[in-house]
């Protein structure tokens, strides 16, 4: 378990004060895959390198299984370091030597006897899927291969923690998808509790089970990834949102919509069990009125289904408002578009 105790990160500039993060406060159980998410600027890399006192926290605390890390002793902090592996954007590869030997780095850092070593960097190699790797040099690796190469670093001392600082930002979306499965591997079969960072939406909706958004340096929203993507309270979440999810049809649908006469448009979200229910049907069907679906989605999101629905209504507008009221009290909804508007 991570916890982030009302914790504060002011830089010295010269004359300038920068607060970095601000007051966060929230907690990372074993076995989370947690994602922070935000803009550039937002804090998350400065607190991510406040677990492992790579900065320490002007105010506030953090503790790792109970334990403050800020008041270990230096002893205490390399050891609790050896149990914390990152991956980064750039991968951070040593170039002059193999992809074992890059492996082996932290290994031999520790003091691992040379037989040890050996066992661990072909177990890691098979485990990443680089085990005809092993003699080649980062120069010769796709970024995808760097990437794994550097999965298997992290994984060296086997850590519980894993920190992955914007891990697929450098990667192509079909490389990216594979990083990704790889970490739920780690996740899963090795029960590592993971902490990344990215300022991107898709990767939070793949992997993540809770997630914080940051803006400014604060968390200003956080939860389940479930509730959050589909019920989120904050301005800025939505736009990340709007990142992997249509939301409209494009203008030029929407004005060939209104010059043929189109309704209003209305988003009517379908979550879990309700995402195959035929609420819609059964309701405008009891009062007499048709509907049009204009765009629409369902996808599973944490292994729940979640249905994005934008819809028009066509008859008698006292009834049509009697379906809008009774579908508000069943599932979100919400108008999202009017008329010549």
């Amino acid at each position: 378990m991570i916890e982030f105790q009302n914790v504060t990160k002011i830089f010295t500039l010269g004359k300038r004060k920068v607060e970095a993060v601000k007051e966060v406060s929230i907690t990372v159980e074993k076995g989370d895959i947690y994602g922070i998410i935000g803009f550039s600027g937002a804090g998350k890399s400065t607190l991510l390198r406040l677990v492992n006192m790579l900065e320490r926290p002007t105010e506030g605390s953090v503790h790792i299984q109970g334990i403050d890390v800020g008041k270990l002793s230096a002893k205490g902090l390399r050891e609790r370091r050896r149990n914390i592996g990152m991956i980064f954007q750039n991968f951070n590869l040593f170039q002059s030597r193999t992809v074992a030997g890059n492996i082996a780095y932290p290994l031999k850092l520790a003091g691992t006897s040379k037989s040890s070593v050996n066992k661990r960097v072909t177990e890691l190699l098979q485990f990443v899927g680089l085990s005809d790797k092993a003699k080649d040099y980062p120069d010769q690796l796709s970024g995808g291969q760097k990437q794994r190469v550097g999965i298997a670093r992290a994984l060296a001392t086997s850590p519980d923690i894993l920190i992955c600082d914007e891990a697929t930002s450098a990667l192509d979306p079909n490389t990216t998808s594979d990083i990704l499965k790889l970490l739920k591997r780690v996740n899963r079969d090795l029960g590592i509790t993971i902490l990344l960072i990215t300022h991107e939406m898709g990767v939070i909706q793949s992997i993540c089970n809770k997630v914080a958004v940051m803006e400014e340096g604060k968390v200003i929203e956080s939860g389940n990834v479930f509730d959050t993507f589909t019920n989120p309270s904050h301005e800025t979440t939505k736009r990340f949102i709007r990142s992997v999810q249509q939301e409209l049809p494009s203008e030029k649908v929407l004005k060939e919509w209104t010059e043929a006469g189109g309704g209003n448009l209305y988003r009517v979200l379908f979550k879990g069990e309700r995402a195959t229910d035929p609420i819609l049907s059964s309701t405008t069907r009891k009062h007499n009125i048709d509907f049009n679906i204009v765009y629409g989605s369902v996808r599973e999101l944490q292994e729940k289904l979640f249905g994005n629905l934008i819809v028009s209504f066509e008859g008698d507008e006292q009834q049509v408002q009697l379906v809008i009221h009774e579908l508000e009290t069943i599932v979100d909804m919400e108008e999202v578009y009017t008329h010549g508007g």
